[in-house]
């Protein structure tokens, strides 16, 4: 088992990569926006220079991704700037099946500003691992990467979201990987979220 930062992902191991998130977030609003726009997406994550991805591979096959930036405003402008035409071409298949999404969608991309804070942080965007591996630890052992990367004289803590109800597997993952519960709030949609923080000791 190897755990890389921002390796050079095939095109097979970025379908990994895919299908990963399409199991752990299943029902949730990118998901929905299919494999194309993730595809896009974690593309992206690779490319910004203020962004990465921690990924897990066994042999050939990525089994473990965690998505992370630290400066979420500047990736969300840089997605829309260098990625504008694909990521309209998948919306428009999303806005076709459910006409709310594309409000939800703009709601998203406008988010990473309106949380801007004083202090610099790094923001765990997303984590997950192949249903066929749970039960190995590789979330944990992606988050001490990240944790080992993390340049406490740049940044103040690590920040994660995640929902606060029937979720409690997640959560319970979280403050065993050391994050503190910073807060309880609730989006627009009515989505009651817990906001994590990991901060070197």
């Amino acid at each position: 088992m190897e755990i890389m930062e921002n390796p050079v992902l095939s095109k097979k191991e970025l379908d990994d990569v895919v299908k990963i998130h399409m199991d752990t977030f299943t029902g949730f609003f990118l998901t929905f926006l299919g494999k194309g726009f993730l595809r896009q997406m974690y593309k992206g994550f690779l490319a910004h220079e203020n962004s990465g991805l921690i990924v897990a591979k066994n042999k050939n096959a990525v089994v473990g991704v965690l998505a992370y930036s630290e400066d979420l405003s500047t990736f969300y402008k840089y997605l829309i700037k260098t990625r504008l035409i694909p990521f309209a071409w998948y919306s428009l298949g999303a806005a076709i099946r459910k006409p709310s999404a594309m409000v939800r969608l703009i709601r998203a991309f406008l988010k990473p500003g309106e949380t801007k804070r004083e202090e610099k942080y790094v923001e765990l965007s997303s984590i997950g691992v192949s249903p066929e591996t749970k039960g190995q630890h590789i979330g944990t052992k992606m988050i001490d990467k990240l944790k080992e990367m993390f340049d406490a004289d740049k940044f103040a803590y690590i920040n994660l979201e995640t929902d606060a109800v029937n979720n409690e597997g997640t959560n319970a993952f979280y403050i065993k990987n050391d994050f503190m519960l910073s807060r309880t709030f609730e989006t627009l949609e009515g989505r009651k979220m817990n906001e994590y923080r990991w901060t070197r000791r």
